[in-house]
């Protein structure tokens, strides 16, 4: 198999924490084959960068053009370039490419060093911003490239559309130092996004910025269109926050390969929900607890934060006469749906990673409370309209909803329906054979352990 390639034009960091060594970790935790040209050799810890040793512009040369003639490259992504000399010359390199080509305009080190020569601004912006096909600069490096305050959500829309003018295809304004909640801005050259999610309180961020351009090249490199390969590297910056190492005395580096966790509990999740799913099938009488739209039955990978990554069933759960029947094999995202739910669960608790939909019967909720078990009812007509306009949205509303007013994630979550839509009753648990377990006793079948 050939992977995709990404070549990495930058800095090393003799920490490991930012640079070609945070790039290359990126890369390969996306699947993707890093090569580099060095640009220079750094001596820098988790607290200061001591030293900048730069290479010669004509091994830089000479390191392209070997990847280059011999290994060819599907994305380009540029990081420390340190003199205005050595962004004329990568530059014109990048004229030979036909690639996307991520733009990193790093020019301050977390630790404080200045990592690209004041001269070397002006280069950036006349000479590599034309070949970007995106840029990604943070506050700051918005507000050097252009001259002027970039503090707010309205400041980075606009440094953004003009960080295209100026000859990049794309723009992602970095609002980590945003006042509040943290969010990136995304203009592709015509529409925007907004990209949030609530902040990591963690001092272990160093190379944030050169693994998320880099992760955002190397999906380039496999072909993903823009705004979605910028989600899917902010999903993984994420993850490598939160899974930051404890390292030096200073700011300790991400981790870009915590995002290989949920990858890695794949095969033995894949295995629980099999094993779920064969022992509902081998119980009669439980036909008749799906719904007329048929059921289904989730179970998120540990720290899922999408539908990609919450295991269902396609096509859905059917019944045979009493018996019931998974339509299709168990795949990672095969339900936006119950997803939905089971994301919204797991914002509460992250341990509450399935649900499965079941018929709704007013015997049923009774039935339930019976147990001693905890439920929720939602109203459709309680829903705000902008989340009714938004398809697919009231099932994680309804679901939040629930929670935040019980305090704790339910064993059942129900709604009566509405106009076009069937009431249905959901189970919720720590995993798929706790759901079958509940089934079981919700039908009379179990016992109670």
């Amino acid at each position: 198999m050939t992977p995709a390639r990404v070549l990495i034009i930058a800095g090393s960091d003799s920490g490991g924490g930012a640079g070609i060594q945070a790039d290359i970790k990126a890369a390969a935790a996306l699947g993707a084959h890093a090569m580099t040209v060095i640009t220079a050799l750094t001596a820098q810890n988790t607290r200061e960068v001591r030293g900048v040793h730069p290479v010669p512009l004509d091994f830089v040369e000479q390191q392209f053009a070997a990847v280059a003639e011999d290994i060819g490259m599907d994305a380009v992504k540029t990081g420390m370039l340190h003199s205005a000399e050595l962004v004329e010359l990568v530059a014109g390199l990048l004229a030979l490419v036909k690639v996307p080509v991520v733009v990193d305009p790093v020019m301050v080190a977390k630790g404080g060093g200045r990592l690209l020569d004041l001269e070397a601004v002006d280069a950036v912006k006349t000479k590599l911003l034309p070949r970007a096909t995106l840029v990604t600069p943070n506050l700051d490096e918005a507000e050097a490239l252009l001259g002027r305050p970039v503090r707010d959500r309205a400041a980075m829309e606009a440094a953004a559309v003009e960080l295209v003018s100026l000859g990049a295809s794309a723009a992602l304004v970095k609002g980590g130092h945003l006042a509040g909640q943290p969010g990136d801005l995304l203009f592709d050259g015509k529409q925007s996004y907004f990209f949030s999610a609530p902040r990591i309180d963690s001092p272990h961020t160093h190379g944030t910025g050169c693994t998320l351009a880099s992760a955002i090249a190397s999906l380039l490199a496999q072909g993903w269109d823009l705004a979605p390969a910028v989600e899917r590297a902010r999903l993984l910056v994420r993850r490598a926050i939160t899974g930051g190492l404890v390292l030096g005395h200073g700011h300790g580096p991400v981790n870009a390969l915590a995002d290989l966790g949920p990858r890695l509990e794949l095969g033995p999740c894949l295995a629980e929900m099999d094993a779920a799913i064969e022992r509902m099938e081998g119980v009669p009488g439980l036909g008749d607890m799906i719904p007329e739209v048929r059921g289904q039955l989730g179970y998120a990978l540990p720290g899922a934060e999408s539908a990609a990554e919450v295991l269902a069933v396609a096509g859905r759960i059917t019944n045979i006469g009493p018996l019931l029947k998974a339509a299709g094999p168990v795949r990672p995202g095969a339900s936006s749906h119950v997803a939905k739910i089971v994301l919204a669960a797991m914002a509460a608790d992250p341990t509450m990673r399935a649900a499965m939909a079941c018929r709704f019967d007013e015997a049923l909720v009774e039935r339930a409370k019976d147990l001693g078990w905890t439920v929720g009812e939602f109203s459709r007509a309680d829903e705000p309209p902008e989340v009714k306009q938004r398809e697919g949205s009231s099932l994680e509303w309804g679901t939040t909803n629930v929670i935040e007013r019980l305090g704790l994630v339910p064993e059942v979550i129900f709604d009566r329906g509405e106009s076009g839509k069937e009431p249905v009753l959901r189970l919720l648990a720590r995993n798929p054979g706790a759901i079958v377990d509940r089934l079981l006793l919700l039908a009379g079948q179990g016992a109670l352990s």
